[in-house]
């Protein structure tokens, strides 16, 4: 048996008379189980070109849509090669298809951006990250927080 400061900056500072040993064991016990639980969210890479043909589209669709209902973000990127360069409304056309079918179930994280050859969407669940609010909509009215009386 061991004495331990468990509060040291409490005013007095706690100690309790304890196995540290097994205190030890325990805690790093609770923070592998914590990291366990824990929720990583991945992000998940989808490849386009802008010549795609619509079955493939669909196939492509197909998988963003899955990654998406287990929770993961999607980064879709349509790489342009050559003369293709010059078609980038195509890319974003593509963009804008997949996102608008997939509206039900994700939200645009970031728009289609050109970064050197590669146009770039980022997707993310529904759930995971709210929309952007506008500044013409006014935010919900919050009840008026309640008084507590003071715990004798």
């Amino acid at each position: 048996m061991d004495l331990v400061e468990v509060a040291p900056q409490a005013q007095p500072p706690v100690a309790r008379i304890m196995d540290y040993g097994k205190f030890k064991f325990e805690s790093i016990k609770k923070e592998k189980d914590g990291r366990r639980k824990h929720n990583v969210i991945k992000v998940k890479e989808m490849k386009l070109r802008p010549k795609i043909g619509e079955h493939d589209f669909q196939t492509k669709f197909h998988a963003v849509k899955s990654f998406l209902e287990e929770g993961d973000k999607v980064k879709l990127t349509i790489m342009f090669r050559g003369r293709e360069m010059v078609h980038q409304d195509i890319g974003k056309k593509l963009l804008d298809r997949m996102a608008l079918e997939l509206k039900t179930i994700s939200t645009v994280e970031r728009m289609p951006l050109l970064e050197g050859r590669n146009m770039i969407m980022i997707l993310a669940p529904a759930g995971a990250a709210a929309p952007p609010a506008t500044p013409n909509t006014p935010a919900p009215a919050q009840p008026p927080a309640r008084a507590q009386a003071p715990k004798s």
